[in-house]
């Protein structure tokens, strides 16, 4: 684990940023971009997850705190990967692995059980903790579709956008299943909406 003593390096003055290897690539460019957007992610469900923290009596909250708490963990270890070339990797590099995917995918259904179908689009928003994993949910797409266009051109792990693609689903769900459990009503869209009035 590297050691943070300097927070400042002066290094990233002139628009380049170091990957893994050391290499130097433009700030703007797509694989930068893409763990970037995977970073952003991650602090809309630390945001989440403060929310959480206002709902002590809520075992829902504490469950999902420590699913939260683990995506982070993994958000990191993809953002790592994404930063580093494959001839850099090293043996026992942490990889997004077919059980991360797996345990997206038990816990969508896990939460589903407790919700109604949707019969319609719903909005984003509900209770601070849903909407910032909505939120998240949307960056958590802008990663996917920069991890598509990357790796046309570049070489990545496949299980990266795999991974991605579930979490997004996953934080729908848990997006509406923390809200049902707040008593926060599903906002559905109404695709023949009226203008509004405004009072005089």
């Amino acid at each position: 684990m590297p050691k943070l003593t300097r927070i400042y390096t002066r290094t990233g003055d002139a628009g380049t940023t170091g990957l893994v290897g050391g290499q130097r690539v433009p700030k703007d460019s797509l694989r930068i971009d893409a763990y970037g957007t995977v970073d952003e992610c991650s602090s809309a469900i630390g945001l989440a997850r403060r929310a959480l923290a206002d709902a002590p009596d809520s075992e829902r909250a504490h469950l999902l705190d420590s699913w939260l708490a683990w995506v982070q963990d993994v958000l990191f270890n993809l953002g790592s990967d994404l930063a580093t070339l494959k001839a850099d990797r090293w043996e026992g590099m942490p990889l997004i692995a077919p059980a991360d995917i797996e345990f997206l995918e038990h816990a969508i259904d896990r939460c589903q059980a407790d919700l109604e179908p949707l019969a319609n689009f719903i909005h984003p928003g509900g209770s601070f903790a849903g909407g910032f994993l909505h939120l998240a949910r949307t960056i958590c797409r802008r990663a996917e579709r920069l991890l598509v266009r990357l790796r046309r051109d570049d070489e990545i792990e496949p299980l990266t956008a795999t991974f991605l693609n579930r979490l997004s689903d996953a934080l729908f769900v848990w997006a509406r299943w923390i809200n049902h459990d707040l008593g926060e009503p599903e906002h559905l869209w109404n695709p023949k909406t009226q203008i509004p009035e405004i009072p005089s």
